[in-house]
């Protein structure tokens, strides 16, 4: 039987909540002309010349983008191949989420090091915008602290502010009067008071952004000494004013960007673009909508079943789904009236006896069979969280590693090919992509529902040309999976 299990975060109430309503009322009017906003954001990234070098910590950040690549890997042929292409970004997948800070350590090192020799041999100036989770869960400050490091020592770049964006609008997630939201249903909650701050690596307890900074920095950047860019200033298009909060900062100060929508952003990237000609430098730690907006990319319609699949025979699909969230396991809950559906739960508790290869094989034989008989299966982790008494951050993190490493056979094991994949969760997705698929170039077709992209797998795949929908544990309604699958079947 499914359950649904609810994790409340830790933190208490920190802030007053919100109403959607009422905000949208409140900044319904903005005193900028949308039109033209982009095609000044237009002249500015031509002006520009930059190369956006987007780092990943998991697959869903091409969540607002489409005709761009993804690179699984970051060695010195993949970042030049990036360098060259026509387009104005390309991404580097790291899925740092799921490493150990030395791990993230050494890779961040490399990453750096190889951009800045790819941008030599180019000519191209570049610009690192470090995408990561939209709820501030992820290795920070320590990620953008190395990028810092190793670009003023190895390139001879010096770094004068942070930038932290966290607006993502299919997720729910709005920075207001600097502190960050996450919709549940017409109600704004700090993001302290969600599961996501309960996260047992990546918890944090404030959910103002200036009071985040200071309490993940420890006390190294204090909340009084960030600078803010608000709504009003945005909504306003007081242009000059964000150019000179940007112009202001040295020392790898920190810079907060309020939002609602994503237009927001576009008129963020104007000033951004303006100070960066006047000759500063800085790092961004954005979720997903600062790309697009950054990166002037248009506006695309939802993904149908005839751009993912083509015309031709069908066999069935599979569904992995590994996150925990509560939103998950609603979405999973929603497909149990599909009848074109078959369920097998996926027994992840057994790392404790260390018998997840037996489980393995067991869920791939069936799921197998199933897909050469043209039924698409959806495997899932056991819906509550495991637990340890006097458990570690570390400990936890190498469990669900390993359980992570299983679940992904549940697609490399397969002895068919699947018509599609979907993966449900950051770490999942991540894993089954690089490890299971075996994907070194995706192409991103775009997004099937707002916030969930679909790769198209390269030629050296395991599974060549066909949709990888990824589906982040944090985003969508409780039907929203299952509108995915109606689309597909």
């Amino acid at each position: 039987m499914l359950t649904s299990v609810y994790i409340i975060g830790k933190a208490g109430k920190d802030m007053e909540h919100l109403m959607w309503n009422e905000i949208e009322r409140k900044y319904q009017q903005s005193e900028y002309d949308s039109q033209n906003i982009a095609q000044l954001l237009k002249k500015e990234i031509e002006k520009s010349g930059l190369k956006l070098v987007v780092l990943d910590d998991d697959p869903t950040g091409v969540q607002t983008v489409h005709g761009v690549y993804v690179y699984t890997d970051w060695k010195y042929e993949s970042v030049l191949q990036g360098f060259m292409g026509k387009e104005r970004l390309f991404y580097l997948l790291t899925n740092s989420r799921g490493l150990t800070e030395e791990q993230t350590t050494q890779l961040h090192r490399e990453i750096v090091q190889n951009v800045i020799r790819a941008s030599r041999q180019t000519g191209k100036k570049f610009l690192i915008i470090s995408r990561s989770d939209s709820t501030l869960r992820g290795h920070y400050p320590l990620e953008t602290k190395l990028l810092k490091e190793e670009l003023e020592e190895g390139g001879g770049i010096r770094v004068d502010a942070e930038v932290l964006i966290p607006f993502f609008q299919a997720g729910g997630r709005f920075t207001i009067d600097n502190v960050h939201y996450v919709k549940y249903g017409e109600e704004l909650i700090p993001a302290a008071e969600t599961e996501f701050a309960n996260d047992k690596t990546f918890g944090y307890t404030k959910s103002d952004l200036c009071e985040y900074i200071e309490e993940k920095t420890q006390g190294a950047y204090r909340s009084g000494d960030v600078a803010a860019v608000s709504l009003e200033e945005i909504r306003s298009a007081k242009l000059d004013s964000i150019e000179k909060v940007l112009e202001g900062m040295t020392g790898f100060g920190k810079v907060i960007v309020n939002a609602i929508e994503p237009k927001d952003l576009e008129v963020f990237s104007v000033a951004l673009y303006r100070a960066i000609r006047k000759g500063k430098y800085f790092l961004l730690r954005t979720a997903a909508d600062f790309v697009r907006a950054a990166g002037g990319i248009a506006e695309k319609a939802l993904l149908t079943k005839a751009d993912m699949l083509g015309e031709g025979s069908r066999q069935g699909g599979i569904v992995v789904i590994g996150s925990h969230t509560a939103k998950t396991t609603e979405q999973l809950l929603a497909l149990r009236h599909m009848e074109q559906l078959v369920f097998f739960e996926f027994n992840s508790d057994l790392v404790l006896e260390d018998r997840l290869e037996e489980e393995v094989k067991r869920v791939t034989e069936l799921s197998s069979m199933c897909i050469r008989q043209g039924k698409t299966v959806v495997t899932y982790t056991r819906r509550t969280v495991l637990t340890l008494e006097n458990d570690t951050k570390e400990d936890a993190l190498l469990r669900s590693v390993k359980i992570s490493e299983a679940v992904q056979q549940l697609v490399q094991n397969l002895t068919v090919v699947p018509e599609f994949v979907v993966a449900k969760g950051g770490i999942t997705s991540s894993d089954i992509g690089v490890k299971a698929l075996q994907v070194r170039k995706a192409y991103v077709l775009g997004q099937v529902l707002p916030g969930i992209p679909v790769w198209k797998t390269d030629a050296g795949s395991r599974f060549p040309g066909i949709p990888y929908i990824i589906f982040p544990g944090n985003v969508g309604e409780d039907d929203s999976l299952r509108r995915v699958l109606e689309e597909l079947l």
